[in-house]
């Protein structure tokens, strides 16, 4: 049995809804429209639940992150395999709206406001993972490795979309990870 007063969060609709009517605003408008005035205004869901969950367009982008993360594939042993698989699914992630809408929505805002700048390093650091865990499936003993190998073949991808306004390069990533391992291989 719980304790009496308010629950910790929002009723699962609640929260669904709410979310669902902030990815809608944020791929519209920009991170700037996840006010809880505006969510209010949309969803009719009471300001003060707002408030109280997400009182802050932060607070709005962290929840967003926090429903939608993405599960490193399960490792196959072949790490060359492994890295172009994670490719595609960079690629098809950064090409699909809400992913580059949450990082160009990040780099906006951590631009005016540095407490966006923890939560867009995480939302990268979260791209870079999957091929983080699959190099060290390979090798767990350098971490540094797998860092720089995660950073060698994304960071172009990234570049691309968010700063260039490219669509994504997948064939250059291709090559990133083939030149990756041909380096790691080479004698």
């Amino acid at each position: 049995m719980t304790g009496p007063g308010r629950p910790s969060g929002p009723a699962a609709d609640t929260e669904a809804l709410v979310l669902t009517a902030a990815l809608e605003l944020l791929l519209s408008e920009g991170a700037t429209a996840l006010t809880p005035q505006r969510l209010h205004t949309i969803t009719g869901v009471a300001r003060t639940t707002i408030y109280r969950h997400w009182p802050t367009p932060l607070e709005v982008l962290a929840a967003l992150i926090a429903v939608a993360p993405h599960q490193p594939s399960a490792p196959s042993g072949d790490l060359a395999a492994d890295l172009h698989t994670e490719v595609d699914l960079l690629c098809d992630r950064l090409r699909d709206k809400p992913v580059a809408a949450f990082l160009r929505a990040l780099m906006t805002a951590s631009s005016a406001d540095s407490g966006y700048g923890e939560l867009r390093r995480r939302y990268v650091m979260d791209l870079l993972e999957p091929f983080r865990a699959a190099v060290r499936a390979l090798d767990a003993g350098d971490e540094t490795y797998a860092e720089d190998a995660a950073a060698s073949i994304a960071s172009p991808l990234l570049v691309d979309v968010l700063l260039l306004d490219r669509p994504v390069a997948r064939e250059r990533a291709h090559r990133a990870v083939d030149d990756l391992l041909a380096k790691t291989t080479a004698p």
